[in-house]
């Protein structure tokens, strides 16, 4: 598991891991199936709510506010100037605004839902009798079996495999 020809400077170099049975569902939590989680628990994700001002006294109260980061491309022929400027801090945005207050979830029960911190995840899966995979576990059942490959079908990148590869739930 990992690789050394990544760009990811957190990805490790590959090791032998062991991998035990395990089961992984097959496809992401979806909004309505988050809801649901909400409805029966009250629970409120990291997004919604206001940095702990304990833990960022520094900060004034409006960037204090909840929010999360959105993912906006780039603009066609404006310079980039690192991978973090298409992301950006929206106040508001959180998994039943996904863009911002201004947006919603209607007709979107399907989709995955997003704007999901690690201890949101945790929450969630405590909660319908699951847990979260292992980076291991998860790298080996993204891989789908291929050992060492670059790319879940292998280690020629393809634009049309990559689009095979995606989901539409709708």
């Amino acid at each position: 598991m990992g690789s050394d020809n990544s760009s990811f400077v957190e990805e490790r170099s590959p090791g032998d891991a062991t991998v035990t049975n395990f089961c992984i569902d097959k496809y992401e939590v979806t909004n309505a199936q988050f809801g649901e989680f909400v409805k029966a628990t009250g629970y409120v994700t990291v997004a919604e709510r206001p940095l702990s001002q304990k833990q960022f006294p520094d900060l004034p109260d409006e960037q204090r506010l909840p929010g999360s980061l959105v993912f906006e491309m780039v603009k066609p022929g404006v310079k980039q100037v690192s991978f973090l400027s298409w992301w950006h801090w929206t106040t508001g945005a959180n998994w039943q605004h996904p863009f911002g207050p201004d947006s919603a979830i209607a007709n979107k029960s399907n989709y995955p839902v997003v704007h999901i911190a690690y201890e949101d995840a945790l929450a969630y899966a405590k909660w319908s009798g699951k847990s979260l995979p292992t980076e291991v576990q998860w790298e080996y059942a993204a891989r789908g079996g291929l050992d060492g490959a670059t790319y879940t079908w292998g280690d020629e990148y393809s634009e049309h495999r990559d689009k095979l590869n995606d989901r539409k739930l709708c």
